[in-house]
């Protein structure tokens, strides 16, 4: 009994000690956690082949582990972005990625929570890489008007960030964002936008009506591919693209969950909020219609992003996939940071998550 007294005693002080102390020990300790962080290159770390992070897995409504609509795109050395949403850009540097590393941004189509993230993705890029050029921006016809926009809005900013730390960390010929724009390719068809050796990037027509235009975009790198769906109602185009890729990133939108949206609107004395959440039925992929996708298409695995509404209470997840089991099983209900490498010269798919 006096030992175990004397023990917890003993604890005790050790850890008030530590308590009180706990601003020198980190000061101790922090030197080495930065110069870990700093170096990390996760990327760097995956094998040759096409591998996605979800920067952003969520849609235009506030969800505490969803950010607004953002993929990066690793194949090979080179580092792609699908659309910025909120917090994108920061999320990639909580996941290790570099933003100076991305080579160009696509954007499936204009919609808010789709772009709302562009001025800081193309300022972080600009001043964390040395770019002496502006980040390309790859889009249908319009990305010229969005890119001008944020270019004008943040046109002072450029200036003071040169003038604080110099044209030599941050050259002022490489602010900004430059447009990259491409005529809708006809419904089913496909249209090289990027390629290279080994790596050629689709842009595919979606159907998001009335918003267009709007567009997907399939990657194969090597003998790996992937799809990107973007906003849009369950497409033949998108099922004819994703034909035997190996990965299908596709939104979804749960009609059950956002029809109760409405009708509590509607008890609330909100007639326009309930008419929003009526009206987004009609131009969005359930997550059962994303699932017959994969199932016809032969996919290797299916992510979900672009999650709507939030699922935010215990229980709404298996109401949102009522019926997907049954259609197809190999799915992944994707958070903000969920992971998935397709190594090349090779079938496996490897899931990890970088928050």
């Amino acid at each position: 009994m006096k030992k175990r007294y004397i023990a917890g005693t003993i604890a005790l002080l050790l850890a008030l000690t530590v308590y009180t102390e706990r601003g020198a020990i980190m000061l101790k300790i922090l030197p080495g956690a930065l110069d870990n962080r700093m170096s990390a290159q996760p990327q760097a770390k995956l094998p040759d082949g096409l591998h996605i992070s979800l920067c952003g897995a969520g849609g235009p409504m506030p969800s505490s582990n969803r950010s607004g609509p953002c993929v990066a795109v690793m194949a090979g050395e080179q580092l792609f972005i699908v659309d910025a949403g909120t917090n994108g850009a920061r999320n990639l540097g909580s996941m290790g990625i570099n933003q100076g590393d991305i080579e160009a941004l696509f954007l499936t189509h204009f919609h808010s929570d789709h772009i709302d993230g562009l001025g800081e993705m193309a300022m972080l890029r600009w001043v964390t890489g040395n770019h002496s050029s502006p980040l390309p921006v790859y889009g249908p016809e319009g990305v010229a008007d969005v890119v001008a926009g944020f270019n004008q809005a943040y046109a002072r900013d450029s200036v003071h960030r040169t003038d604080h730390h110099g044209a030599a960390v941050v050259p002022p010929s490489g602010t900004g964002m430059s447009a990259v724009s491409f005529a809708l390719p006809e419904a089913g068809e496909s249209l090289t936008v990027y390629a290279n050796d080994n790596l050629q990037i689709e842009m595919i027509s979606a159907n998001h009506f009335p918003i267009t235009p709007a567009v997907a975009y399939k990657f194969t790198y090597k003998d790996r591919s992937l799809l990107i769906s973007g906003d849009t109602v369950k497409s033949p185009a998108i099922e004819k693209h994703s034909a035997g890729i190996d990965l299908l990133v596709h939104e979804a939108l749960s009609t059950k969950l956002v029809t109760l949206m409405a009708e509590s609107a509607a008890r609330s004395d909100n007639p326009m909020r309930a008419k929003i959440f009526n009206d987004v039925h009609d131009y969005h992929t359930t997550p059962v219609e994303a699932a017959e996708i994969a199932r016809d298409a032969d996919v290797g695995h299916l992510v979900y992003y672009h999650v709507v509404p939030p699922l935010i209470a215990p229980g709404m997840e298996a109401i949102w996939l009522e019926g997907v089991d049954e259609v197809f099983s190999d799915f992944t209900v994707g958070e903000d940071g969920t992971s998935v490498s397709l190594p090349a010269n090779s079938s496996e798919i490897i899931h990890f998550s970088t928050l």
